[in-house]
């Protein structure tokens, strides 16, 4: 197993913000992604690292967003060393696999969440009402199963330490203006599709996922992560079976782990055990392998 990387300390360069996974650098016109092995759970970063999740992170991701060309550009420059300004070659063996050269977009305040199956918030919200996000369901619908229909669920995107909030779609048009609403609904639903699509082929069912959009050029644009296991929920096609919750390749499992020892999902947040972490590295090496193999 490789080394952790929990954190980066590159004192030559200008951090611009450390997110709940990524640290990101200001390096002028452009900016300098990290993904370290930070994992969260519940908007909460937990105390030990996945060994290599930022690695993977990142190779699943570059893998989509050249799939998704077609669709919308994204704001990857390279990922390759070499390519990066010289300031950054001390860092080169830290960089090497997890990290990104991308655009400076402007980010859209607004988390794109979309859905095709019923699980996590959207459950509990469609139990309590009947909808989520304002969007009426059919009644009887059971835990995981297949909604009639993809769905698009925005929700607020907070600070670290605060959890994102579900709105619907006329607050999240309040938000970034009617067409910029209309046009990320269009493109996430559209991505999601073609994503579902090619990880079907694959036995990996996605069952709903989060994306961000920025503003580059006045163009909108994917940015941050794509179709991840940090940002999605992936199911192992083989073993669904709607009625409860699922298998997955994501990180469901460390969910499972804090719910089951009864945490109050606030800060801090407990140790989490040595096979957890290493299980938890175990789905996301498998939901890399069978998507680009």
């Amino acid at each position: 197993m490789g080394q952790s990387l929990f954190e980066t300390d590159f004192t030559e360069l200008e951090l611009a913000k450390r997110g709940k996974v990524r640290d990101i650098y200001d390096l002028g016109d452009r900016l300098l992604i990290v993904a370290t092995d930070r994992i969260s759970a519940f908007d909460v970063i937990m105390p030990d690292p996945v060994p290599e999740k930022g690695k993977i992170l990142t190779a699943i991701s570059l893998f989509w967003f050249e799939v998704m060309e077609p669709i919308v550009q994204n704001h990857l420059i390279s990922s390759n060393i070499k390519d990066y300004p010289d300031i950054c070659k001390p860092y080169a063996d830290f960089l090497d696999g997890r990290s990104m050269l991308v655009k400076k977009a402007k980010p859209l305040p607004i988390e794109c969440v979309v859905r095709g199956y019923i699980s996590g918030s959207g459950w509990k919200s469609y139990q309590v009402s009947g909808s989520i996000c304002g969007i009426e369901l059919p009644k009887g619908l059971k835990e995981s199963d297949k909604l009639p229909e993809i769905i698009f669920t925005p929700s607020t995107k907070e600070e670290q330490g605060a959890h994102d909030i579900n709105i619907d779609y006329e607050s999240a048009a309040k938000m970034v203006g009617p067409n910029l609403a209309a046009r990320v609904k269009e493109l996430s639903i559209a991505i999601y599709k073609k994503g579902v699509e090619l990880a079907d082929e694959k036995g990996i069912i996605i069952a709903d996922t989060k994306f961000e959009f920025g503003l580059y050029d006045n163009e909108v644009i994917l940015i941050d992560e794509v179709l991840t296991p940090d940002s999605s929920r992936f199911w192992p096609k083989g073993s669904y079976h709607p009625g409860g919750p699922q298998d997955s390749y994501d990180k469901q499992y460390i969910r499972d782990y804090l719910i089951s020892i009864n945490w109050n999902k606030t800060p801090p947040a407990p140790n989490l055990p040595g096979k957890v972490i290493q299980n938890t590295r175990s789905k996301y090496m498998e939901a890399l392998k069978q998507l680009t193999e």
